[in-house]
């Protein structure tokens, strides 16, 4: 039977709430050692520092400078992630921008700055796309694009890198968790809402961290039976 890999030090932005949050305790229970950046992160906490994601050239100096100090990179988990649903003409550029700021250049930040320490480890990169990478709704074009956009660069960067360090890309339907708060109703999940624990992403996450080497799952849908995005 093949052995698990290790999970050790993983990186995870996004990661003092939600999903992430679910992913850096998922970490831990396996043994690993989960490294939080967030907007705002607890300032007592341990491996935890805080960066917007959307200022991509200090996301990329700190991650660097992480992986030096904790002795290398062997995943980054790009858990970061922002909305404001509208019709594309009521959201101002500047918000429409930043969504996908955070979603995308963040995203790439994130995988910039730790690239060098992943290759030297032969790791994994796991980008969180959406649901909405897969269809397109309405009053969602700058998380549609973002996403659709966050897919594409995944799938780039497997090809490319193939050979040197593994990428997986998650593709959650719509999660139990804050990200909804301060919505306006019309754009909140409905009482019949199907939603799926982040618990249960979080474990789909770890279980393709723990891949050996040569074993890539490449995409994973996680949703709940009655998800009309896939197939």
């Amino acid at each position: 039977m093949t052995s698990t890999r290790p999970l050790g030090n993983v990186l995870i932005s996004g990661g003092s709430a939600g999903l992430g949050a679910a992913v850096a305790a998922a970490v831990r229970e396996h043994g690993g050692r989960p490294i939080v950046l967030d907007l705002r992160v607890d300032p007592d906490a341990v491996d935890a520092y805080a960066v917007d994601v959307s200022d991509t050239r200090a996301t990329e100096e700190l991650v660097a400078r992480i992986a030096t100090e904790v002795g290398g990179l062997d995943a980054v988990v790009t858990a970061a992630g922002i909305d404001r649903p509208a019709p594309f003409g009521a959201l101002p550029g500047a918000e429409w921008e930043r969504i996908v700021a955070v979603n995308l250049l963040g995203t790439a930040a994130v995988v910039r700055g730790a690239l060098p320490a992943l290759e030297a480890a032969h790791g994994r990169v796991v980008t969180i796309a959406s649901s909405l990478a897969l269809r397109a709704l309405g009053d969602a074009t700058a998380y549609c694009a973002s996403k659709f956009a966050v897919l594409g660069f995944s799938r780039s960067l497997a090809a490319e890198s193939k050979g040197r360090l593994g990428v997986t890309t998650v593709i959650p339907a719509g999660m139990d968790t804050r990200f909804f708060d301060g919505r306006d109703e019309q754009y909140k999940p409905g009482p019949d809402a199907k939603l799926i624990d982040p618990a249960e992403v979080a474990a789909a996450i770890v279980f393709a961290l723990e891949r050996p080497r040569g074993v890539e799952l490449r995409e994973l849908v996680v949703c709940p039976e009655e998800e009309p995005s896939w197939p």
